[in-house]
């Protein structure tokens, strides 16, 4: 950690000088303990962090996290480490987990994985979690941009084990919901080079984003609008940071283009509502002629697909009626990671029914899977840190 400089209390912390962020990924800038909503409360210590990483380019940058650690007694070795990926919550800073609020229009959905989280500590295993570049700290966030969320979800178990040596271990397991599933993806995938000294024993990956290059093509056909278009801007953020070169003037029809400064400032849910993206018709999004600019978002969102090689045992799962992320989309991509790493290498398990009993019910079946799949995933998870094969593939239904 760096030492000789005073943490700050107040937010900026989230914003180093540039002096502060050369140096190793996974180094701490620095931390101070964290409560508040953002916090877990069956945690016995919430730590909130900033660490350096790099961006896609290899720029140095620096990225906050929460690490919480458990109750009980670190084992012989120490505690193993769950990396957890969230979900989406939007692009602007007060969007991050870590800076959580009651008042946050994200916090809904920045609190419901807390009860996952609860149980992961209760077994005895370190949680840390990332922001992603970019939420909370300078800079846009590269929403669903791989190789950036694989930096932050890896870079943070490499800063826990710093700030807390004598109690973590070397075996890591990432876990992801949503955007957070396809975050976990790209983080296995990288973590055989990015994190060597790091012992992956596993990826889970619950409803991850995946097809988003034929979602919004079929999307911008459509003659009407609806709530899900806020994610075209999201899928644009990330897709800038791939490619600075992609113009939003030049991609986005003048009506999108006088909304697109709402992604600095507005939660997901916000960006959903009729005066923003939610407000758009399908093919009012994007310019009808082709164009650089339009060519080169497609490619970078070709390039956010999860069909990843993954040197460690993948467990995918999924509720058969989500609305948010299509279980016809999941089978999919099941059977292309199964084809790249081994049938034997892919766990797949698919929910008829999931608890669904939420508020806000936009939660519903997307969130609940969390509830409904806790035992099994727990169940995998535990076989994985103990050096247990994975338990016999299941067949993608249907």
């Amino acid at each position: 950690m760096t030492t000789s400089v005073t943490v700050p209390e107040d937010d900026t912390f989230y914003h180093p000088p540039q002096s502060l962020l050369e140096g190793e990924h996974g180094e701490v800038i620095w931390s101070r303990p964290l409560s508040g909503e953002a916090a877990i409360a069956s945690a016995r210590l919430n730590q909130l962090v900033l660490y350096r990483s790099r961006d896609v380019h290899g720029k140095p940058i620096a990225v906050s996290g929460i690490v919480a650690l458990p109750r009980k007694p670190a084992p012989e070795g120490g505690y193993p480490i769950v990396s957890w990926a969230h979900g989406t919550v939007g692009c602007a800073d007060t969007c991050a987990p870590s800076r959580d609020t009651v008042t946050s229009p994200a916090h809904p959905w920045n609190e419901y994985p807390h009860g996952l989280l609860s149980a992961f500590l209760d077994r005895g295993w370190a949680v840390v979690m990332t922001d992603y570049e970019g939420l909370g700290t300078d800079g846009l966030h590269p929403y669903l941009l791989g190789e950036s969320q694989a930096h932050g979800i890896l870079d943070i178990a490499l800063a826990a084990r710093r700030l807390f040596p004598a109690e973590l271990s070397r075996k890591l397991a990432i876990v992801g919901h949503s955007q957070g599933g396809q975050a976990a993806l790209f983080g296995a995938h990288h973590a055989p080079i990015w994190t060597p000294d790091l012992d992956l024993r596993g990826v889970a990956a619950m409803a991850p984003a995946s097809g988003v290059h034929l979602l919004v093509a079929a999307g911008t056909t459509l003659d009407y609008a609806q709530p899900g278009f806020a994610f075209t801007a999201l899928f644009l953020a990330g897709a800038i940071a791939g490619n600075p070169n992609i113009d939003p003037e030049e991609l986005l029809t003048v009506k999108a283009y006088s909304v697109w400064p709402h992604i600095h400032e507005r939660a997901r849910v916000e960006l959903a509502r009729e005066d923003s993206w939610g407000g758009l018709k399908g093919n009012e999004q994007l310019r009808l002629e082709p164009n650089p600019s339009k060519k080169a978002f497609f490619d970078q969102l070709e390039l956010m697909n999860p069909a990843l090689r993954i040197l460690a045992p993948i467990r995918i799962s999924q509720g058969a009626k989500d609305q948010r992320i299509r279980a016809d989309f999941t089978r999919a991509l099941h059977h292309q990671l199964a084809a790249l790493n081994g049938p034997v290498n892919v766990t797949y398990k698919e929910y008829e029914e999931v608890s669904a009993t939420h508020d806000p019910v936009e939660l519903g079946f997307h969130f609940g899977l969390m509830d409904t799949d806790l035992p099994s995933l727990t169940r995998w998870l535990e076989e994985r840190f103990a050096d247990a094969e994975p338990e016999a593939p299941t067949a993608s239904p249907r």
